[in-house]
């Protein structure tokens, strides 16, 4: 009987250390792998060498437990934006807000994990970003700003692309996504409207006077030569001319006249009493009442 318990107790034992055996030994395979996912690569820091110089890719990988650690860098391209207030070459105040995108190189991740860590971009580019867009915009007036916008861009970008290599940074694209002037610039460019305004509308008065005058003198020109062709052909012809545009005159009126049922005419002499049926004496009477 103590035979039997003492045999059931060696093998408890036994077990238990198949068992913690094969703990140990999965928890050693556990950490002896590790997964890059896609859009990532991992840097390996080994405690012995320091952080190796070879980056690896998207898959599963094998490592050494304890004396190696894998960091992973998302090198996909994330958009980044930060705002600076600027001042201009003519001492104008702007705010200008920049959008980038951007991405690690991935052959200098080890150097980027040396010098600047996982947290690379928040670090160098909203620096960088102030710098190179007050310099930029230091080259410019306000008003230049707005007028040669894309020139802008293209320096902002150049520049900026340019200082992001120097940390291993990639940049596919910046872009100026807001820019505004300070209230007294705004009330200066309100101001300076009303007043173009204003010289446009003078300008206009002054033109329209000036065709008035124009118009006065072709006038005043076409009635002087009217006139002296009248009486050059009054020399010539006589009052012929006269009582032509007399009689013209008059049948205007008369036509006017007829035209209005609320005038009636009465030639002179006896031909009135064609109008009225009477006869010269009864005409006569009634005209001498």
């Amino acid at each position: 009987m103590a035979g039997g318990g003492q045999a059931a107790i060696s093998f408890m034992t036994r077990m238990a250390k198949v068992a913690a055996g094969l703990g140990v030994a999965a928890s050693a395979a556990s950490t002896s792998f590790y997964t890059v996912d896609g859009g990532e690569r991992a840097v390996i820091f080994d405690r012995v060498r320091g952080v190796l110089p070879r980056t690896m890719s998207e898959g599963t990988h094998l490592l050494v437990p304890i004396l190696q650690k894998p960091f992973i860098f998302d090198i996909r391209t994330r958009p980044h934006s930060f705002s600076s207030t600027s001042g201009t070459k003519d001492l104008q105040m702007v705010s200008l807000t920049l959008r980038v995108l951007s991405r690690p190189d991935v052959e200098h991740l080890p150097d980027i994990f040396t010098s600047l860590g996982l947290e690379y971009d928040e670090k160098v580019l909203p620096s960088i970003g102030n710098e190179v867009l007050k310099a930029v915009v230091a080259q410019f007036n306000a008003d230049q700003l707005l007028t040669e916008r894309p020139h802008v861009s293209a320096l902002v970008r150049e520049s900026l692309t340019k200082r992001a290599r120097e940390f291993n940074i990639v940049l596919d694209d910046v872009a100026i996504t807001h820019l505004a002037y300070g209230q007294e610039f705004a009330q200066a460019v309100e101001k300076k409207q009303v007043a173009q305004q204003e010289a446009e509308r003078s300008r206009f008065l002054v033109a329209r006077a000036e065709q008035e005058r124009r118009a006065a003198i072709v006038r005043a020109e076409g009635e002087s030569e009217a006139a002296r062709l009248i009486s050059e052909a009054t020399t010539t012809a006589g009052n012929g001319l006269i009582e032509l545009r007399r009689i013209e005159a008059a049948k205007e009126i008369a036509s006017v006249l007829s035209r209005t049922p609320n005038v009636s005419y009465i030639p002179a002499g006896d031909n009135g009493q064609m109008l009225l049926g009477l006869n010269a004496a009864r005409l006569q009477n009634f005209r001498t009442r």
